[in-house]
């Protein structure tokens, strides 16, 4: 998915005091989402929780839209042109409905609901999405990851995994990225990740055996999900530092709950995250809407039936990289 702001934010991470700004570490910090239009007036909008000020990273995962559900009979659905990546992998991951995948690689791929669908941007790829004429209702979310910079250059890739759902302590688990409940996911990636969607039924508690090495997000989908004792409420992301072995989450209501884990190792260097480009300086990022913009680089998406997205024009002033909260 591309960030279709037409004019994106440059987010300046604050460092060394916690949300509450004290210098100690809450066991979860809540970070809240902002709503996002994807297009025109009758654009579909996701909610944004990954970047933003509190904290722009999880282990690598550096961006979190979650959408819907949203009835496409009534509004415009998705409809993403071609559009540029650099630096990052797309996550794709749906909960109900169907998107079309297009991209300069030749992949025509259809992301399906447990499906996840992978994408490589590296040296740079383009591509498109838009819900089919089989959608009523669109519901998922679409996850960034940074690559490291020594493979921030790789080549163009694509991966589609169909994850087996287990049971563990009668919560339903379905691992698209690295290793939880003893599954672990075939996809590559280029940092030590995670990436599980979880199914809480009601009155629930569950322990799950984590890495004490990463760092984990909570996003929900739906419900009311408690993570080590504090409510996260539907489109809130609960972040854990790392540290700990074992990770809690309960689901006290009387209907089912669903969320999004992500983990990851810190990812210990500065980026810097414009539009749909993730790099190190400004002079690359520039480089890379100028080739966009030129037509250089990144190939063509074949089949989709209109002009692929201008470039937003870059700020009057250089870009920095971002810090990490301390």
């Amino acid at each position: 998915m591309s960030n279709t702001e037409t004019r994106p934010e440059e987010v300046r991470c604050t460092s060394g005091t916690a949300p509450d700004g004290s210098h100690g570490h809450p066991a979860v910090q809540i970070l809240e989402p902002r709503d996002v239009p994807l297009g025109g007036v009758r654009a579909m909008a996701v909610r944004r929780t990954l970047p933003q000020r509190a904290r722009s990273l999880i282990g690598a995962w550096c961006f979190a839209d979650h959408y819907g559900p949203t009835d496409v009979r009534t509004s415009a659905g998705m409809d993403v042109p071609p559009h540029p990546h650099i630096g990052l992998q797309t996550v794709s991951w749906l909960f109900s409905g169907e998107i079309e995948h297009r991209d300069s690689l030749g992949t025509h791929a259809f992301v399906r609901p447990g499906e996840l669908n992978l994408m490589t941007g590296g040296h740079g790829i383009c591509h498109s999405e838009v819900s089919t004429a089989r959608t009523t209702l669109l519901h998922g979310v679409q996850l960034w990851v940074a690559l490291p910079g020594a493979h921030r250059d790789a080549p163009r890739a694509f991966q589609h995994h169909v994850p087996d759902p287990v049971e563990h302590s009668g919560a339903t688990v379905r691992v698209f990225l690295g290793s939880l409940c003893g599954e672990t996911s075939p996809v590559e990636t280029f940092t030590p990740l995670l990436g599980a969607e979880l199914l809480l039924p009601a009155r629930t508690d569950l322990a799950l055996d984590i890495d004490p090495a990463f760092e984990h997000g909570v996003l929900v989908d739906s419900g009311t999900v408690g993570l080590e004792g504090t409510a996260l409420a539907p489109a809130e992301l609960g972040y854990t530092p790392p540290g700990r072995a074992r990770l809690h989450l309960t689901n006290t209501d009387d209907a089912p709950a669903r969320l999004i884990l992500l983990g990851g190792e810190p990812f210990d260097e500065d980026i810097i995250m414009w539009w749909n480009f993730v790099g190190r300086t400004h002079e690359e990022i520039a480089r890379a809407r100028e080739d966009w913009a030129a037509g250089r680089r990144f190939g063509e998406v074949h089949g989709y039936g209109g002009d692929p997205l201008p470039a937003p024009p870059l700020p009057n002033i250089a870009l920095k990289p971002r810090t990490r909260p301390s």
